[in-house]
């Protein structure tokens, strides 16, 4: 069969700075691992947003020999939480003007007038996004769920079903998992206010960057000689050089990353409670081959899962895998692909 007579599906992760566009053939499989990035310009408005979305989808195709009468459906990963289905709340990256925005109608009219035809589109919380196509990669042909927690400058979390879907809830706030407390006392940690609002201690604040300054500042003490006690850097400086340092095996940095992966595993055995996967994919920056080495990656994965071992029943400690992402930043753009195509039946 030709390139030119198949079905493509078209994903659009529309960061706050850049959108990357990707796609997958009507069989699942991306019709390239090269993303094409463009500056998202959100100073521009939502609606020039909308419209450089669909030119970037034009430049996607041309640059594959594809053309707009082959793109059966498309879907986008957007930032934060969602009003109402494709109707933006606000979020903490974008423009005061996206707040209350519809990206489901104006994202679809722009794609129209590209495409001569109403394109079928699908909208989605870029974390949720991220998570089925990371779930399509870790179960293979296996119908098993997959929960993906991305520690990133928050925490990334999705729950995909058997069927390839994201759960997402009744007010699309589902799996905001990121927001539920921390079991502080087994941590034995000070309850940090969250970006959330929250004051109970939300996950995301011991898993991620978020909440690395805190966690910094309470162990900074007990090492009076290390550089950070006397670097004129502002906490976020400092928070963001302890990844580079855990590299090398600074016994703080090392130490807090320890933390948070006991604190990712305590996270992972309330979930399993819950939703009882197949497997758990851990995501985001720490995972990323490109900024840290095997040997970092894999202390946190064995710490993470050593954590999560007492909590878990039996069938799931022999059962449960937790496994690296594999996709990187293609995850968003393929994963709206992904779900343009599975909701296509529907």
């Amino acid at each position: 069969m030709s390139h030119h007579s198949r079905q493509v599906f078209i994903g659009t992760d529309g960061g706050a700075t850049t959108t990357k566009i990707g796609g997958v053939w009507d069989d699942g499989t991306t019709v390239t691992s090269a993303l094409l990035q463009r500056p998202t310009g959100s100073d521009r408005g939502p609606v020039a947003v909308m419209d450089g979305w669909a030119t970037a989808v034009g430049e996607f195709l041309h640059a594959h020999g594809l053309d707009w009468a082959q793109v059966a459906g498309a879907g986008a990963a957007m930032p934060g939480p969602q009003r109402a289905y494709g109707v933006l709340e606000r979020g903490p990256n974008l423009p005061e003007s996206f707040v209350g925005f519809n990206v489901l109608a104006e994202y679809a009219r722009a794609l129209a007038e590209r495409a001569g035809r109403a394109v079928p589109l699908v909208v989605g919380n870029d974390g949720n996004m991220g998570g089925v196509a990371e779930a399509r990669h870790a179960r293979g042909n296996t119908a098993e769920s997959v929960v993906m927690l991305a520690p990133g400058s928050g925490l990334g979390c999705a729950y995909v079903a058997p069927d390839g879907l994201p759960l997402e809830g009744d007010t699309l706030a589902g799996m905001e998992a990121s927001h539920m407390p921390a079991p502080l006392h087994l941590l034995g940690a000070k309850a940090y206010p969250c970006g959330c609002g929250r004051a109970w201690g939300c996950i995301e604040m011991y898993t991620s960057l978020a909440g690395l300054a805190y966690l910094l500042a309470d162990r900074l003490p007990a090492y009076p000689g290390h550089p950070l006690a006397t670097s004129p850097e502002p906490d976020r400086g400092k928070a963001l050089a302890l990844r580079g340092l855990a590299q090398q095996g600074d016994p703080l940095a090392v130490e807090l990353f320890d933390f948070q992966a006991r604190a990712m595993g305590l996270h992972v055995a309330t979930l399993a409670m819950a939703l009882d996967p197949g497997f758990v994919v851990i995501g985001g920056g720490l995972m990323d081959p490109g900024a840290t080495t095997d040997a970092f990656r894999e202390r946190y994965l064995r710490i993470l899962r050593d954590s999560a071992e007492p909590y878990l029943w039996s069938g799931q400690r022999q059962h449960l895998r937790v496994v690296p992402a594999a996709l990187g930043e293609m995850s968003q753009a393929i994963g709206a692909a992904l779900v343009a195509m599975y909701r296509r039946g529907n």
